[in-house]
């Protein structure tokens, strides 16, 4: 089941030199992994509801067991303190949902659930 490391980073108007550092070795970290980008802080966004000030990346894995080992593993772990010595932000690893989920399916699951309480 695929899996993601998304993260809500807080914008800043400049980036410093170790945050370029950061940006340009990431991908060197995430390949052993499987791990590829599917948003990295796009300036253009479109909020529809509540407010984002702040910049969304989201990484794609082939399980939560890869997104781990690249969020653990020594390479990540001495390129990571670039980024947090500059930009504060929210990390969250997550599974995806399988292939063919059916939100109805979850829909009778809490329905069952709540009408048990």
């Amino acid at each position: 089941m695929p899996a993601y490391a998304v993260g809500n980073l807080r914008s800043r108007a400049d980036l410093p030199e170790d945050v370029l550092v950061y940006i340009e070795g990431i991908q060197a970290t995430l390949d052993p992994f499987g791990g590829r980008f599917l948003v990295h802080g796009a300036p253009e966004r479109e909020v529809r509801e509540g407010t984002w000030p702040d910049a969304l990346v989201v990484i794609a894995f082939p399980s939560l067991a890869d997104a781990r080992a690249w969020y653990d593993s020594s390479a990540y772990q001495e390129l990571l303190p670039l980024r947090t010595r500059h930009i504060d932000g929210d990390i969250l690893l997550i599974d995806g949902v399988a292939p063919g989920y059916d939100p109805t399916a979850t829909a009778a699951a809490l329905r069952t659930a709540q009408a048990a309480t």
